[in-house]
């Protein structure tokens, strides 16, 4: 497993090449968020998503968010898109905000066994959205095993899960809160996890 450079905005080609490379291979990428480190796959590959559980010791009932480069990835992906949800993505994205949107029937992604939502988020971070620009909507989940802190350096993925990894790219530390979890499968939004943006601010922005 290699540890490359990905500083930069935008983050150098060759760091995003290599981990797009390796994602439309099925392989397991760690990178950089604007919260902490996280575990990416492509849910189009067949086999990458079971890697993903696999490597984080995850149980597949517990459904993996995707992350995208803007809004129309993120419409591509769902259907039936409240106005309370364009709000909230027009106010908090790029941002720690993961939206849990009723999934388009026909999306040939596996993200675990639930199949009527998904839960999109587009990061602050140049790393992700650079991948996502070139590859398309990827899985992701902290960089961690399933109920273990979440890692915060690239060194720590590379020491913790450097053997199941095809590749990490290194920006630098990444502390942040994690995101706030938003359902807006129904009506009002309900908030399912507070991180980084509160309840209040949610609530606000939705109306």
């Amino acid at each position: 497993m290699a540890v490359l450079s990905a500083y930069g905005d935008p983050p150098p080609r060759v760091a995003v090449r290599l981990a797009v490379e390796a994602l439309s291979g099925g392989d397991i990428v760690g990178l950089p968020t604007d919260t902490v480190y996280g575990l990416a796959a492509d849910p189009f590959h067949t086999g990458a998503a079971d890697r993903l559980f696999r490597v984080k010791s995850r149980p597949r009932t517990v459904e993996l968010p995707v992350l995208v480069a803007d809004e129309s990835q993120a419409l591509s992906l769902c259907t039936a898109v409240p106005p309370a949800a364009r709000r909230l993505m027009e106010r908090y994205w790029p941002g720690p905000l993961t939206l849990v949107l009723p999934r388009r029937p026909d999306l040939a992604a596996d993200l675990g066994e639930e199949d009527a939502t998904i839960g999109i988020r587009c990061p602050a971070h140049p790393v992700p959205l650079a991948i996502c620009a070139q590859l398309g909507p990827i899985a992701t989940t902290s960089a961690n095993r399933h109920h273990e802190p979440p890692l915060t350096t690239a060194q720590a993925v590379h020491e913790s899960l450097g053997a199941e990894v095809a590749l990490v790219l290194d920006a630098g530390p990444c502390q942040g809160l994690p995101s706030t979890v938003v359902d807006c499968t129904g009506q009002p939004p309900r908030v399912l996890r507070e991180g980084r943006l509160r309840v209040e601010e949610i609530e606000a922005a939705a109306r």
